[in-house]
């Protein structure tokens, strides 16, 4: 029996099954039920007594090695099948994914209400859609104002014209909604989507975004509107900035004034940017109307208030020195990529 066992260990080292199908015949042939082994292991059962030490030792080393080479045979099988499926090396570092950018709008509106919220300012919103009484008439707008016309806006129902619904001109119509459902004080800003009806060009659209803000409680004056903005402008463009008010007319303001900043590019000594007179427009500003806060069931005797308002795209514009602002629509991602800096 022990030259039978040699012969079987010679065997066992010598097969090389080349598939799953051969692997499967060498397991049934030596470690199954019906297999060698288990003959084997009846036979030994016959052995003489003074011979069983010596056998037995040979037997568990027949064992030993059909298991040993059924093992090494499937996990090489195994990794042979695993390779031939994957065609890249699967411990190699993975190619790196290309950050993406905020578009410079978003960028900017997320500035200016970091700014504005550091001093106690809250952040409003409203719909796109409004109707006669919020865009306009609460606002103090005249039935005659050229910005009723046509030309302006893109009404969306005229059947009955003083309530009438069109996209909304101005983010003022989140002004009069905040002012009807509450009482003073506020102080918030309304940063949102707009539209007019303008032809596009390098320096118009008919979308473009603004952010509008509005303080309203007892006592509030000239100054801390002009305080407030000056606070702003320091912030975004340096704490060098000054700023000038200049008289000019909003229906829902008065006195109304238009603000310039003292141009960061040349700090004040004349360039393109500010048309080589030190200065550049940023936004409109003023004391809300007593009409108005009368209008939105606010005691204008009682309370005053200041707005203001200013076009985003315009602030991105000066602050990225951007010359068309018709490429904020575009999604040109050369033109976004850019701004991955700023992020």
């Amino acid at each position: 029996m022990q030259e039978k066992l040699n012969s079987i260990v010679e065997e066992i080292n010598a097969l090389q099954p080349a598939n799953a199908e051969e692997l499967e015949n060498f397991r049934l042939k030596y470690l199954s039920r019906k297999g060698l082994l288990t003959d084997l292991f009846e036979e030994f059962k016959t052995v003489p007594n003074d011979q069983k030490r010596e056998v037995g030792k040979k037997l568990n080393e027949v064992k030993t090695a059909a298991e040993t080479k059924f093992n090494e045979l499937k996990e090489k099988l195994e990794n042979a099948t695993a390779q031939s499926t994957v065609d890249f090396d699967l411990t190699a570092p993975g190619e790196p994914s290309e950050l993406g950018s905020r578009h410079p709008l978003s960028i900017v509106r997320n500035e200016i209400i970091s700014i504005f919220s550091r001093i106690g300012y809250t952040v409003q919103d409203g719909q796109e859609i409004e109707d006669d009484w919020h865009n306009f008439s609460a606002l103090n707008f005249p039935e005659e104002h050229p910005a009723r016309d046509m030309q302006d806006t893109f009404f969306i129902d005229v059947t009955n014209k003083k309530n009438s619904i069109a996209l909304r001109t101005h983010t003022s119509s989140v002004q009069v909604r905040l002012m009807e459902s509450g009482k003073p004080p506020f102080r918030s800003i309304m940063p949102g989507r707009v539209f007019r009806n303008e032809a596009i060009s390098a320096r118009a659209h008919c979308i473009f975004h603004q952010v509008e803000g509005l303080y309203i409680d007892e006592n509030v004056s000239f100054a801390d509107l002009k305080q407030t903005l000056l606070y702003f402008a320091r912030e975004m463009f340096g704490e060098k900035t000054q700023i000038r008010l200049r008289p000019s007319y909003f229906p829902f303001t008065e006195p109304s004034a238009e603000m310039d900043v003292s141009c960061f590019i040349c700090e004040g000594k004349g360039c393109n940017i500010c048309k080589y007179s030190g200065w550049v427009e940023i936004l409109g500003c003023g004391m809300v109307d007593p009409n108005v806060l009368e209008n939105c069931g606010i005691d204008s005797k009682k309370y005053t208030g200041f707005a203001f308002g200013m076009g985003i795209e315009r602030i991105t514009m000066l602050k990225y020195r951007i010359n068309d602002l018709r490429l904020f629509f575009e999604n040109d991602v050369r033109f976004l990529n850019q701004f991955k800096s700023a992020i």
